[in-house]
């Protein structure tokens, strides 16, 4: 991963972006030093996105296994959620 910085897209647009992510998958933003912002291709946001959906469908699918579920009707549901039962 590599770094911009703020002046870096203020004086040379999106052109700094495209450059940089010609040769790295993720590009760091810096403003007055500090990393504040990850730019990245719309490609790469997507297949991360992909990764964190199917790690949550597996920790779904681990719970159900291990039996740490709930069945209960939406009225239950919903006393539960309100009084933190």
């Amino acid at each position: 991963m590599s770094h911009l910085t703020a002046n870096d897209l203020k004086t040379k647009g999106i052109a700094a972006i495209e450059a940089m992510l010609a040769e790295h998958t993720e590009a760091i933003v810096s403003v007055r030093g500090k990393d504040r912002f990850v730019v990245m291709d719309i490609a790469q946001y997507h297949y991360l996105r992909e990764c964190e959906l199917e790690a949550a469908l597996a920790e779904a699918r681990a719970d159900l296994a291990a039996g740490r579920f709930v069945q209960e009707s939406p009225e239950e549901h919903l006393a539960r959620l309100k009084f933190g039962a």
